[in-house]
């Protein structure tokens, strides 16, 4: 991926040289201001790109990878019509702003918009199948074409509306090159709320990072003469450079983070080398700039761009270039955490671009006090990024250490399928699903994982009962199998709802709750610890129909709570038996926000919210009728609608 980026990025900067030297500093300064305003744009493609690299590298099948994108890319169609068409829409006001010579400029940026979306959304499908071969090949694809384009152009007489003309057309024949081969149609997995949210936080990120790479040069361009202009966008383009090489460390680092567990990223190894690899890069490239003779960009740009006095072209190149290489610090962090949750910094970085337009909107003297601005604005983010950062981490280090060193060992990474099933499977007995025991006992004890079909029915005879309990559950919640041992008892803790609250006595913790239901060992005429001794008398007979124990928590060093399975586990311990027990565990950074995993006025609050919507919005039977119907043809026959 570095590589291939690295001859794309060869090759736009073949682009750029040839288009400053034939069209000279004024012309290139209205292409550049143009192309920069494609960039901003980029923010809905990098968005799209991004959302679809990490949900398609959490799915767990061919089909479900294919069944989000599909979505997406709808989704990306739509968004990048209504740019193309707004773009289009105020192209006279935006002609005048950048002092542009003609309108079409515009309309062709309009045009390459359109596609560029929807790129971005089958970028992301082949970055999260670990395509990285074609991704890169797609990259030099375009550069060659709006390379070879624009000098045909050029030569075509066009000039600079030939030039942005063959931006658009680099768009569109990426956008065909690279379309993927997808699986046979089934519903999307996706929950919509999980992923707006997603969209949402990368629309966000990109749009801060869009406008911090880019509204230097717009702003530029607004102030200065169009020949100053055109010389700053020279040396930005250098600047461009300098972050092509971290974006491809960021191509590669987000899916495999976003494809691994909490385990693995514990070490941050992952970020660690990502931000090695940026800062060596960075640095050499930084260097290499300060001390190339002056006269060699005159050669390759062309007489016009010659700068005088002590801060002449390779001063400012390599300044620019070292407040790049401290911003692409700031962004792998950032990716980094966006990669497996919703990250909060992304917001704080669309705030600081504000704070860097409106800095160079007040210091804008010359091109030198316009680049030390960004250069201190970029120092101060990557502090508080990375103090933010580094506070995690030591927070995580010190919760490993209050738990003595130990965690829960997470054996793999599984489905929210696989959850499901084994949720139902232990909760089928119940007389709520007496109606259904005939005609969906083999869907639910022989379950066929790889059927999503299946799983979208056995959801919904979940949500019969449980809708408002697993509903609560953070959208980001990553689901794993356990293996708990009697060490680990201290750090699991009963459902803290109906008779658990009364025998817990506000200490939820399992070996109390057990420890107190020992004294009531002997009244056996109380249903509950009836209960109790039926599951115990089935664990000493070696009964294999136990189910899997559901626990929830932030992550595997902190305290856990069971979702599903008290009763069982409870008397496991009794027994002395948990290793006959199987374990999964949803973990989420945002599990204290669920009432069942802390219980407090707030949470209590949303889930009362929650359930009162519920119940007028959704009626709980026409899910699983509708799916039913849909592969039974008469649902109806096999359960009469009137026990519905």
């Amino acid at each position: 991926m570095l590589s291939g980026s690295g001859l794309a990025t060869a090759i736009n900067l073949a682009y750029n040289m040839a288009v400053a030297r034939f069209l000279g500093a004024e012309g290139f300064g209205h292409a550049t201001a143009v192309y920069t305003l494609l960039t901003i744009t980029s923010a809905v493609t990098l968005s799209f790109q991004i959302t679809s690299a990490k949900v398609v590298a959490q799915q767990n099948s061919a089909e479900g990878r294919d069944a989000v994108y599909r979505d997406l890319q709808r989704a990306a169609w739509g968004c990048g019509l209504l740019v193309g068409l707004l773009l289009i829409l105020f192209r006279q006001d935006i002609t005048d702003y950048l002092n542009l010579p003609s309108t079409m400029l515009v309309v062709f940026l309009g045009i390459g918009a359109a596609f560029y979306v929807p790129l971005g959304s089958r970028r992301g499908y082949i970055q999260g199948v670990y395509g990285f071969r074609k991704l890169a090949k797609n990259l030099v694809l375009e550069g060659a074409v709006r390379l070879g384009g624009s000098l045909l152009m050029i030569l075509l007489g066009f000039g600079v509306i030939g030039v942005i003309a063959a931006n658009a057309g680099a768009m569109a024949a990426a956008y065909f090159a690279i379309a993927p081969k997808l699986a046979v149609r089934i519903p999307n997995p996706l929950r919509f709320r999980h992923g707006f949210r997603e969209i949402t936080q990368a629309l966000v990120f990109f749009s801060g990072q869009v406008l911090i790479n880019n509204c230097d040069i717009v702003l530029v361009k607004h102030f200065f003469a169009a020949e100053q202009a055109g010389l700053y966008a020279a040396v930005a383009l250098v600047g461009r450079v300098t972050f092509s090489f971290s974006s491809a460390v960021v191509n590669s680092m987000f899916p495999v983070v976003a494809g691994t567990g909490a385990e693995e990223r514990k070490s941050l190894s992952l970020i660690a080398i990502s931000l090695l690899l940026v800062l060596t890069v960075g640095s050499v490239f930084a260097l290499a700039l300060r001390f190339t003779p002056a006269w060699i960009w005159t050669k390759v740009f062309g007489a016009s761009f010659e700068i005088a006095g002590p801060h002449g072209f390779p001063y400012l190149l390599a300044l620019y270039a070292i407040t790049t290489v401290i911003y692409s610090l700031s962004v792998v962090i950032i990716t980094y955490e966006m990669a497996y949750k919703i990250a909060n910094t992304s917001w704080f970085q669309l705030v600081f671009s504000g704070v860097l337009i409106a800095s160079i909107c007040r210091f804008h003297d010359s091109l030198l006090q316009v680049i030390m601005v960004q250069l201190v604005l970029m120092t101060v983010m990557l502090c508080v990024v990375g103090i933010q950062f580094l506070m995690g981490a030591l927070r995580n280090a010190t919760m490993l250490i209050n738990v003595g060193s130990r965690a829960i060992h997470l054996t793999r990474r599984i489905s929210e399928d696989v959850v499901i099933a084994e949720f139902i499977k232990s909760d089928f007995e119940n007389i709520a699903y007496q109606r259904y025991h005939d005609a969906l006992r083999t869907m639910v004890f022989a379950p066929d994982l790889e059927d999503h079909s299946e799983s979208a029915k056995r959801r919904a005879l979940l949500f019969l009962r449980h809708r408002s309990l697993w509903k609560e559950l953070p959208l980001d919640t990553e689901w794993y199998e356990a293996e708990v041992s009697a060490e680990d008892l201290h750090q699991i803790r009963v459902f803290p709802r109906a008779h658990w609250r009364k025998l817990a006595r506000g200490n939820f913790e399992i070996t109390t709750v057990v420890e107190r239901l020992r004294s009531q060992q002997r009244d056996r005429e109380d249903p509950f610890v009836e209960k109790i001794s039926d599951i115990r008398t089935g664990l000493s007979q070696n009964e294999s129909t136990m189910g899997s124990i559901v626990l929830i928590g932030l992550n595997e060093s902190e305290p856990m709570t069971i979702l599903d399975g008290n009763h069982r586990f409870v008397a496991a311990v009794l027994e002395g038996r948990v290793d006959r027990l199987r374990f999964v565990c949803g973990l989420s950074p945002r599990m204290n926000r669920c009432c069942w995993y802390r219980t407090n006025l707030r949470n209590l609050i949303h889930y009362g919210n929650n359930l009162i919507r519920q119940h007028l919005v959704f009626r709980r039977e026409d899910e699983l009728e509708r799916l039913c119907n849909a592969s039974n043809g008469s649902w109806t026959e096999v359960v009469p609608r009137n026990s519905l």
